[in-house]
């Protein structure tokens, strides 16, 4: 199952030509994620970092740049579940602009960590609802 949602390219996003400044993209794709944990996963950022006081960084972030994305623009982003390990977990990321052309793909490694910033398991319910999102995958 691929998870997405749209996001408009704002004034803020862009660089003097009128175009998304590449690190803007990091960001993009971390709402993207953090809005996957509380739409599908049921488990906010909020819950996890102040309430369990657990974090998901990443530890890996590799982007292919397909083509501009300028002021104004709607792209689609989809996110899809490749593996759920150990304590890690690998995502796939798509942008698209309105006409389906590629904006962006990017690979991405997150971790679950504990208090300590040390690698932890995923929470079996966690877990179950990563690897269910998965296994729906096509």
């Amino acid at each position: 199952m691929i998870y997405a949602r749209d996001i408009r390219i704002e004034f803020n996003h862009c660089d003097p030509a009128g175009i998304v400044f590449f690190p803007r993209f990091f960001e993009m794709i971390n709402s993207q994620v953090e809005n996957f944990f509380r739409d599908v996963l049921q488990h906010p950022f909020e819950q996890v970092i102040m309430v369990e006081r657990h974090g998901v960084p990443t530890a890996r972030l590799e982007i292919d740049f397909r083509a501009p994305a300028r002021l104004g623009e709607v792209l689609r982003f989809e996110l899809m579940v490749e593996r759920v390990g150990g304590s890690s977990l690998d995502l796939r990321h798509r942008a698209l602009g309105a006409t389906g052309d590629i904006t962006l793909e990017a690979a991405q490694r997150l971790v679950w960590v504990g208090p300590d910033g040390r690698p932890r398991p995923w929470p079996d319910d966690l877990r179950a609802r990563l690897s269910a999102h998965m296994e729906e995958a096509p």
